[in-house]
C-alpha cells in the first residue's frame, strides 16, 4: 500500500510531500476555512458547524465506491516507545471490522526524509487501503475537528507531546482532502475541473487569507467564458 500511494503521487501529484500546508506546495487547491467565523469560539455549537462543513465537503469528493488510501502520519521523539509497542491503537475506534485493521502497513521515516531535518524525531506512516464504507469516517472527522480541544475523541490525548496529521486519498477522482483541524481543510486535485464544482458551490466557505489566489486559478481559463 505504501507503494501504491508512491506510485499515485509520482504519477498524479509529482513532488508534492504529504505535510500540513497542502494547499501552499501544490498549484491546484481550495483551502476552505471550517469554522463558522460568525460563532465565536467558546460556543457549543462552534465544534458542531466546523464537523458539519468537514462533512459536507467530504461527502462531495468522496462517493461509496471510490477507492481511497487513508494516510496517517504520526510525528513523535525515538524514544517514545508506546507509539512503537501499540501502532494500530490510532485506528481501531474508525476502521469497522477488526481484520481490516491488519491490512495497515507501518513504516518508520526519519524527518530528514520528509523535509524537516530533525535527526531525533520519528515519522510513523500508516497506509490503509478501502472504501468510504468501511471507515467510521464521521466520528474521526470530529475527532480531528477536536484535537485543540478537550474531549474524549481526541486523538492520541495521551500522547500530546506526538503530532499526527490525516490524508485521505481519492485515487479514483485524484483528489486529496486534509482536515487540519477545526479551522481548516485543504482540497488538492490534479485537474481543477475536478474540485471547481466546489469552488462555486462553496464559494463562501473559501477562507479569505488565499481567496485572491484562488480565485484568479479557477478564474483563469474559465469553461464559462
Amino acid at each position: 500500500m505504501a507503494a501504491d500511494l508512491k506510485r499515485f503521487l509520482n504519477e498524479n501529484f509529482k513532488g508534492l510531500i504529504l505535510n500540513p500546508a497542502l494547499v501552499y506546495a501544490w498549484d491546484i487547491g481550495i483551502r476552505f476555512q471550517i469554522s463558522n467565523p460568525d460563532i465565536p469560539y467558546d460556543c457549543p455549537t462552534f465544534i458542531e458547524g466546523a464537523h458539519r462543513r468537514a462533512l459536507t465537503l467530504f461527502d462531495e469528493i468522496i462517493e461509496p465506491e471510490d477507492a481511497i488510501l487513508v494516510v496517517t502520519k504520526v510525528l513523535t521523539q525515538k524514544n517514545n516507545y508506546f507509539l512503537q509497542r501499540k501502532p494500530l491503537n490510532i485506528y481501531r475506534k474508525y476502521i469497522k471490522q477488526r481484520p481490516n485493521l491488519y491490512k495497515l502497513r507501518l513504516e518508520k521515516l526519519t524527518e530528514i526524509e520528509e523535509g524537516f531535518g530533525e535527526d531525533d524525531s520519528l515519522v510513523y506512516r500508516f497506509v490503509y487501503a478501502g472504501k468510504k464504507g468501511d471507515i467510521r469516517y464521521p466520528e474521526l472527522l470530529k475527532a480531528l475537528c477536536y484535537q485543540d480541544f478537550e474531549h474524549p475523541s481526541t486523538i492520541l490525548k495521551n500522547q500530546q507531546e506526538s503530532g499526527y496529521d490525516i490524508y485521505f486519498i481519492n485515487l479514483t477522482k485524484k483528489i486529496i482532502y486534509h482536515l487540519y483541524d477545526d479551522r481548516g481543510c485543504d482540497i488538492l486535485a490534479k485537474d481543477k475541473e475536478d474540485i471547481r464544482f466546489l469552488y462555486e458551490e462553496y464559494n463562501d466557505w473559501i477562507l479569505e487569507y488565499d481567496r485572491e489566489k484562488i480565485d484568479a486559478l479557477f478564474e483563469k481559463n474559465s469553461t464559462k467564458e
